[in-house]
């Protein structure tokens, strides 16, 4: 296939701990696919991971190679992971249950992040994620790509605000910082400012993507629910639902904004030229995460991270059979859908010719 016939996306990448293996898996099935070229990736947390490995191994060895990248970054997860105290208990590998809820490790690690901060509870600042990531990425690499646009989203501890750290300013600091929970690490320090987990201010951040000139086809790749059908009941359940909300509501405000940009668009008659509406596109399938407890992001098991590279495979395989064609065409993630109950802007009266009175002098 010709290189005319490739069709150009940008991809934003939500934050989920292990649950980033589903992202790995839509990734690995796109990089396959020679008809796409990925233009741009912005990412939070392990979004955030996915996108600078992805970066890393495009730069050194082509699709390919950014595939191989990924595969060896999260079987380098899962193997550090196998000396972590925070374990599934016996039984709940025996009977195949993915999440830690009744782990004794984990439901104990639970309660000291809740009650110690994190500079007290880890006062020499360990952290084997950032080694691995230290270990597996080439930041060199990544700021030389030209290859992929790649965006990390951090969240300014003063202003509450996200910032964005590209190319050439990425490293592993920038990494860690939109990477860290408030709860379990201390605030990364850089250039001055403190910076938490990118995620409470953008999971993922859009707006990157959208004032890039060179695509219009936006794919958010969603690993968290934004619906869920049954009521949570018991404390833990309210608090990661919770979390959930507060980790979807700044893509949600993103998403609304573009709605109303589109909606402006099409009701005042503007030019697209001047105000470009972006081509939506989702990757995501909200039966597959429902399912899994919070407690399931620190599951970095090789098995579960496997089903869930499967999962995300499977996404993407779907994503692409339905909806291929209507890349560069069309959007085919419906905003109105979601924001049915919110208002639209109304078109101006059309102006009106009237004949001129005879009768004024």
């Amino acid at each position: 296939m010709g290189k005319q016939d490739t069709k150009r996306i940008d991809l934003a990448l939500q934050g989920g701990g292990s649950h980033g293996a589903l992202t790995w898996g839509v990734l690995d099935r796109l990089l396959e696919d020679e008809r796409l070229e990925i233009d741009g990736i912005s990412g939070t947390s392990a979004g955030a991971m996915n996108a600078v490995v992805l970066a890393d191994g495009l730069q050194r060895g082509g699709r390919e190679g950014a595939r191989e990248a990924l595969h060896a970054f999260w079987k380098a997860v899962s193997d550090a992971a196998r000396f972590s105290p925070i374990q599934r208990t016996f039984w709940d590998r025996l009977m195949g249950n993915d999440n830690l809820d009744h782990s004794p490790s984990y439901l104990f690690f639970e309660g000291l992040t809740q009650l110690i901060p994190p500079a007290k509870l880890n006062p020499l600042d360990i952290n084997p994620l950032r080694d691995l990531v230290l270990e597996r990425v080439d930041f060199e690499r990544v700021n030389a790509c030209r290859k992929v646009k790649v965006f990390v989203t951090a969240t300014n501890v003063r202003t509450g605000r996200a910032k964005i750290f590209h190319q050439p300013e990425l490293s592993v600091d920038t990494v860690m910082a939109s990477a860290c929970l408030p709860s379990v690490f201390p605030a990364v320090e850089i250039d001055g400012e403190a910076y938490w987990d990118g995620g409470y201010s953008g999971n993922p951040a859009l707006y990157p993507l959208v004032d890039d000139q060179g695509c219009r086809d936006l794919v958010v790749v969603q690993i968290n629910p934004l619906l869920r059908q049954a009521l949570p009941e018991s404390a833990r359940d309210i608090l990661n639902r919770i979390n959930e909300i507060t980790f979807n509501s700044s893509l949600i405000k993103e998403l609304r904004s573009i709605q109303l940009l589109q909606q402006l668009i099409e009701a005042e008659g503007l030019e697209m030229e001047t105000f470009r509406a972006m081509r939506l596109h989702l990757i995501h399938a909200e039966h597959d995460v429902e399912r899994l407890s919070a407690s399931s992001k620190m599951n970095a098991d090789w098995d579960f991270l496997s089903r869930l590279h499967a999962q995300g495979r499977g996404w993407a395989d779907q994503w692409l059979e339905a909806h291929f064609d209507a890349l560069g065409e069309h959007s085919t993630f419906d905003l109105n859908a979601i924001f049915d109950d919110t208002f639209r802007p109304v078109s101006p009266p059309k102006a009106t010719t009237e004949a001129p009175d005879d009768k004024a002098h």
